[in-house]
């Protein structure tokens, strides 16, 4: 059995739903609340759903065996200012998996976030060595930055550590069952339906002189490249470290919603807006992996580009009346 915490979310439901169909028993560690997040599971044949408060409870059951822990949950809303309750989540709950994958010699595949690389300034380079030189912009990116910092710390003092480890920098993914998250689903999402019924596509202006309106530039990765990453990584159990996971490539914003019309099959428009103020001085302007680490590991399938991932996304799931996977 495999744990996947979060696994209710949208890039956990992605992973979950893919386990199954390989036929892999499946243990889900998340909350559903009140809304549509059970349509994430809903077509996943999973054994068992505990909610994350009683996931102490259930590890420390006798006999309890797993074959490898995802640990995927988090609150990662880049707006959420409680730090306290980023850092509870965030971090505590990860150093409890990490202490017991270590002591029951499991497998663990974590998340860490290409926030952890603020304004870009120090660069995109996911070595460990480079850990030092990072300023997170937000709590959200600090708490990931925080247990990465963790984990290479307990890795330098010879502490013990799970057989495999894995942290990925997911950068800006976009794909299927991402609808319960409000304004944190990405773009590609929120501006379907404006464009799906002839509306112009809304962009931040931009607040800096190197990139135009619309030039902003954000490493796009569709959601089936990062679960196929995490499926390649659990078949690889001697791959550890600490990895980008990106296309490796930047794309601007007017870029994706041109890719977005064309999937429509509309003209393109696009207007400019004011930047919300609660982000002013807390933007990324460019994030772009670098993936030479996570190919000199050995994987080496492509990456989907962004106008097959948006025509992909739009034709299986957004244009149905049944937009989950």
């Amino acid at each position: 059995m495999i744990l996947v915490t979060g696994g209710s979310g949208f890039i956990g439901s992605n992973l979950v739903s893919l386990l199954a169909a390989r036929g892999q028993r499946v243990l889900v560690s998340d909350w559903l609340g009140n809304g549509d997040k059970w349509r994430n599971l809903a077509k996943s044949d999973f054994c068992e759903l505990v909610a994350p408060e009683a996931l102490g409870d259930w590890l420390a059951r006798p006999g309890t065996r797993l074959e490898a822990v995802v640990h995927l949950g988090a609150i990662s809303a880049t707006t959420e200012t409680d730090a306290d309750l980023i850092y509870d989540t965030n971090v505590r709950l990860s150093v409890r998996l990490w202490r017991w994958c270590a002591d029951h010699g499991v497998p663990l595949i974590y998340a860490s976030s290409a926030a952890t690389y603020g304004d870009g300034s120090a660069g995109f380079d996911d070595d460990v060595a480079a850990l030092a030189t990072l300023r997170p912009l937000n709590p959200y990116g600090w708490s990931k930055h925080f247990f990465d910092r963790f984990v290479a710390h307990e890795i330098a003092a010879g502490r013990p550590q799970p057989p495999q480890w894995v942290g990925l920098k997911f950068f800006n993914v976009y794909g299927p069952n991402e609808y319960h998250k409000g304004s944190m689903q990405s773009v590609v999402a929120q501006k379907y339906p404006a464009v799906a019924s002839g509306q112009a596509v809304t962009l931040f202006r931009s607040g800096h002189p190197d990139y135009p309106d619309g030039g902003q530039m954000r490493d796009f990765i569709y959601v089936d490249d990062c679960v196929e990453v995490m499926l390649w990584l659990l078949d690889h159990t001697g791959v550890s470290g600490l990895f980008n996971l990106g296309t490796g490539t930047a794309r601007s914003f007017a870029d994706l919603a041109n890719a977005l019309a064309r999937a429509v099959g509309v003209a393109g428009r696009i207007e400019f807006i004011p930047m919300p103020e609660a982000l002013q001085g807390r933007y990324q302007y460019f994030t772009q992996a670098r993936m030479e680490r996570l190919r000199a590991a050995g994987y080496s399938r492509a990456f989907t580009t962004l106008e097959d991932g948006i025509g992909d996304y739009v034709q299986k799931y957004l244009a149905r009346p049944d937009c989950y996977r």
